[in-house]
């Protein structure tokens, strides 16, 4: 069946893999992490920043892991990984109910979290859906990052209001759970690779080594922009709700912006998958990054809910982007030989950043009592971000392992 089809089983594991992508590391974590900063730090009397530590440790966890988690994808394929994954995480999460007053307790969770976070974000899922689509790949992709965008949008507000009525114990018992219950059955059923895929050994698909990967210009420009990127993105998005309620504005609409946040990624997310079946993918990149910068400058200076939603929109429409195009850029250039193991060393540049965009935020607050001045450096280093894009060849002029198929020449395509 073609994947044009609306019956194409293709779009069904894209779909179904966007439901894992809801639940999983890269949205309940990553998006709630915020509204639990205040009532922990006060109820614990931590510092800001000693809290953000314990979502610095889980990055650099996930840094550290990815790269082996990757490798394993490539072995074993998605599902036999991300069901151990996801089960771990939903547990781990879960039993921050139990949370004590020692904030190495809340350091070892995030520990377990990061481990296998990665096993339930899109790293573990897009091979999977790149595996169906040549085409539409983009778009495809686009439909499984949109499940985190959608997280983005529900997931705080429900965050906020399971505190106001259950108080943070049980949201983290609850939320815990939903992954359990709503993330393990859909995946265990839908996400698989296209049959065939593996037929004919793991190391005669097309594209390129290891080794050749990590010998090649695009590969390190990718890796620079990530990192920079993310140190902006994470920064802004784990203190977003506790700068906006800093300046006046209320819990509720504080997570209200946070949603808008991750409206503004869906919207991101769905329109770069559009474009990237269409466009050469750095220049759109290069686009969206800009956006990004222009969002961290204005929450710098965000005092109302209607600035502090344009500026996490603009922010979101970034972050949304370069979910979709990160895996796209690594198909396009280097094929599935490797996929997930070059996928899992970008996540260790973007983890190992996010890892530090959030202390240094916290420390920033800690020492002046404001995020402005910080935010504008965020703002000049997304940007920075944004140029690196620029640098990227064509596909195939520096890579002689690009993927290909009897059906599209993606030179053509980038043309257009």
């Amino acid at each position: 069946m073609d994947e044009e089809a609306f019956g194409y089983p293709g779009w069904r594991v894209a779909l179904a893999s966007g439901l894992g992508l809801f639940v999983g590391f890269g949205s309940l974590l990553v998006y709630t992490f915020g509204i639990f900063l205040k009532p922990l730090t006060e109820e614990f009397s931590w510092s800001r920043q000693a809290y953000s530590l314990a979502f610095g440790i889980a990055a650099l966890t996930v840094a550290v892991s990815s790269p082996g988690l990757g490798y394993l994808l490539d072995r074993f394929g998605p599902k036999r990984i991300i069901l151990p994954c996801l089960t771990i995480y939903g547990c781990a999460f879960a039993s921050l109910f139990l949370l004590t007053h020692r904030i190495g307790h809340l350091y070892v969770v995030f520990v377990v979290l990061g481990l296998v976070g990665n096993g339930t974000a899109q790293l573990a899922y897009s091979q999977a859906v790149s595996t169906w689509f040549d085409r539409r790949r983009g778009l495809a992709l686009a439909l499984l990052m949109a499940g985190s965008a959608v997280g983005a949008m529900i997931l705080p507000p429900a965050a906020q209001t399971l505190i106001l009525h259950l108080g943070w114990r049980g949201a983290f018992l609850v939320l815990g759970t939903i992954v359990l219950v709503l993330g393990l059955p859909v995946v265990a059923r839908f996400v698989r690779e296209r049959p065939g895929f593996r037929s004919s050994g793991r190391h005669e698909a097309p594209g390129a080594s290891l080794q050749q990967a990590l010998r090649s210009r695009p590969f390190w420009i990718l890796i620079a922009a990530l990192f920079l990127a993310s140190i902006s993105q994470n920064g802004a998005l784990t203190h977003l709700s506790a700068l906006l309620t800093d300046r006046g504005v209320s819990a509720s609409e504080a997570a209200i912006a946070v949603s808008a946040m991750g409206a503004a990624s869906l919207l991101g997310r769905l329109v770069t998958g559009w474009l990237l079946d269409r466009f050469f993918a750095p220049r759109v990149a290069f686009c969206l990054l800009s956006l990004c910068a222009l969002g961290v400058f204005f929450l710098s200076s965000a005092h109302s809910l209607a600035i502090g939603s344009l500026a996490s929109a603009l922010i979101g429409l970034g972050m949304g982007g370069e979910a979709d195009i990160t895996p796209y850029l690594l198909s396009r250039y280097f094929g599935f030989r490797s996929f997930s193991t070059l996928y899992g060393f970008t996540w260790t540049s973007y983890a190992i950043a996010g890892a530090i965009g959030p202390v240094l935020m916290g420390g920033a607050f800690d020492a002046s009592a404001s995020y402005q001045v910080f935010l504008v450096k965020l703002s000049a280093m997304t940007l920075a971000s944004a140029g690196l894009m620029l640098f990227l060849p064509r596909y195939g002029a520096e890579t002689k392992h690009e993927i290909t198929s009897p059906q599209r020449d993606p030179e053509k395509a980038i043309s257009t």
